[in-house]
């Protein structure tokens, strides 16, 4: 048993998620900003891997919502790099951290769970032993295509913005060394929406 998996992000026309330094940029509309917000509302846990902290430092909240209403914030972090001043470790919401069993640092604000081996089937395994049935995953490139490799995924929403960022070095939605799985994951368009200056993609798995 595992949660609902929603995989969401932004690329550019030339499927880039950031320039070759890994920092963060403006990608999707006003609209898809307002779209996302929606979205968070609707999931128990939004997942990012630490990545995504270290380049964006995200609160993964939505704004004006207290502690009590704002959804789970989970971070992968095997080696245990997330700052002690992250936005993500504030009280402004819940926050699990997932490191390794060899890493024994602490967060204040923040709950820990160590594991032998920080994997995908292993994480949602936990977090449905939990209570929690659905997560949203806004990122990294390594991080999603972890949930590919390990079929994991039950969505996939990309908002594609209407500008090149280019460069060899860039990161993509489904980052890493490699393909996500031999002949790749095969998706099902599900739907296409103009939102703003460019375009929402929905897939399911084929």
């Amino acid at each position: 048993m595992r949660p609902y998996v929603h995989i969401n992000c932004a690329m550019s026309a030339d499927g880039k998620i950031a320039g070759p330094e890994r920092r963060q940029v403006r990608i999707s509309s006003d609209e898809d900003k307002a779209r996302v917000k929606g979205l968070r509302m609707r999931y128990d846990a939004i997942l990012v891997g630490v990545g995504t902290i270290l380049a964006d430092d995200p609160h993964l909240t939505v704004k004006g919502r207290g502690r009590e209403e704002n959804q789970l914030r989970v971070v992968i972090d095997p080696h245990g790099r997330t700052p002690a001043d992250a936005l993500v470790v504030d009280d402004r919401a819940r926050t699990i951290i997932f490191t390794s069993s060899s890493c024994d640092r602490e967060w204040p604000g923040a709950e820990t769970v160590r594991m032998d081996a920080v994997d995908i089937p292993g994480i949602l395994g936990a977090l449905w032993d939990m209570g929690i049935r659905s997560v949203l995953v806004e990122g990294g490139g390594t991080t999603i295509a972890s949930f590919f490799a390990a079929g994991a995924v039950d969505e996939f929403t990309v908002f594609v913005g209407s500008f090149v960022i280019g460069g060899s070095g860039s990161p993509t939605p489904a980052d890493g060394p490699g393909w996500v799985r031999e002949g790749g994951f095969r998706l099902r368009l599900c739907g296409a929406e103009t939102l703003g200056d460019g375009v929402l993609l929905s897939y399911r798995p084929a």
